[in-house]
């Protein structure tokens, strides 16, 4: 119960977070209430020490890879994949810039206020996307998985105009690290480890029999062909192939997996 002005009032939990708040080996923060407009949110800090990922006891590996057509793209030891469609972050980033676009041009102190209040609200959606997306990930592979994810320090992106370019590239980094931290402590929490490695020819090489060619990729159809033993199929499902592979080659014993030039077949 909560004290308000002149009474006392009961506040629901909700139950997915209670076994968090009474576990006994849960330490809690300071608690701090927030209102967003006509809601009211308590927010509890918990610190749980849980069980370190062991490699020896790992059952699962899944490759992601990330980007803007497909926000993800997973790929596993059943050799499942699975793609996560990006056209509807798409088309809710457009909504923001266009409204980004029209309180720049109106210059004003009021138009500057909504401004900041609106980078608040497309950085809090898009914090909710990214914990869905993790949550679904940790959820269904469970423990003793190693989630492969490419660095994106150096990613670049194809937005024509410059201003909007810079912008996109700010959002689409952050919103990449942001899925990346929200997956770590998720699968931690499951016994279950995230691999950054090298993203450096993950999207060339082809997943079957090794050879790397840029040629293999054709960008206009999202489409792998591989002039060397004729494996076709999806673009993004070979990136999410290699990460994959490069999981298996950490598993066994290569503890920094990275594709070279020189790795091609005979």
């Amino acid at each position: 119960s909560l004290n308000v002005l002149g009474k006392r009032i009961k506040v629901p939990f909700k139950a997915d977070y209670l076994a968090y708040l009474f576990s006994a080996n849960a330490k809690l923060g300071t608690a701090k209430l927030v209102q967003l407009k006509k809601h009211w949110f308590l927010h509890v800090p918990v610190t749980i020490e849980v069980s370190e990922w062991e490699k020896l006891r790992n059952q699962h590996i899944v490759g992601i890879d990330r980007g803007l057509r497909q926000i993800m793209t997973i790929y596993d030891e059943k050799g499942k994949t699975k793609f996560f469609n990006g056209k509807q972050v798409a088309y809710q980033r457009k909504k923001y810039a266009y409204l980004r676009k029209r309180l720049q041009s109106a210059n004003t102190k009021s138009a500057k206020r909504h401004l900041k209040r609106l980078a608040g609200r497309e950085n809090r959606w898009m914090e909710d996307v990214n914990h869905r997306l993790s949550k679904t990930l940790a959820q269904h592979y469970g423990a003793n998985t190693l989630f492969v994810l490419e660095d994106l320090t150096n990613v670049s992106f194809d937005e024509k105009n410059k201003g909007t370019r810079d912008r996109n590239r700010d959002l689409h980094s952050w919103s990449f690290y942001d899925l990346q931290v929200k997956l770590t402590y998720k699968a931690q929490a499951k016994q279950s480890q995230v691999l950054i490695v090298s993203a450096e020819y993950t999207s060339q090489r082809c997943p079957k029999c090794g050879q790397i060619c840029k040629e293999n990729r054709n960008h206009a159809l999202h489409r792998y062909n591989c002039a060397y033993c004729g494996f076709r199929t999806n673009d993004d499902r070979v990136g999410a192939m290699n990460l994959y592979e490069l999981g298996k080659q950490y598993l066994t014993g290569n503890e920094h997996p990275k594709f070279e030039l020189n790795n091609v077949a005979d």
